[in-house]
């Protein structure tokens, strides 16, 4: 039996190539056009939510003069 000469932590490793298979696996099947529409919708999606966020992110990542001024409210004006 052949022996490696470097060390191995599992017996199965080092075994492995007397166990090579020959059957190939069955061909991949190609996605429907329902699939394609379906992961493209959810792709649209997701970039849609992505730039949405970004837009209406955006007036609170400004650093303006609105940010520096202090807002008061209406009812602490008639105290």
């Amino acid at each position: 039996m052949f022996r490696r000469k470097e060390a191995v932590p599992f017996a199965f490793v080092a075994e492995a190539d007397h166990f090579r298979s020959n059957v190939t696996p069955p061909p991949r099947e190609r996605p429907g056009a329902s699939q394609i529409v379906g992961r493209t919708l959810l792709g649209l999606t997701v970039a849609a939510g992505l730039v949405g966020s970004l837009i209406f992110g955006m007036p609170s990542l400004q650093s303006g003069d609105s940010a520096t001024r202090q807002q008061q409210s209406e009812a602490s004006d008639n105290r």
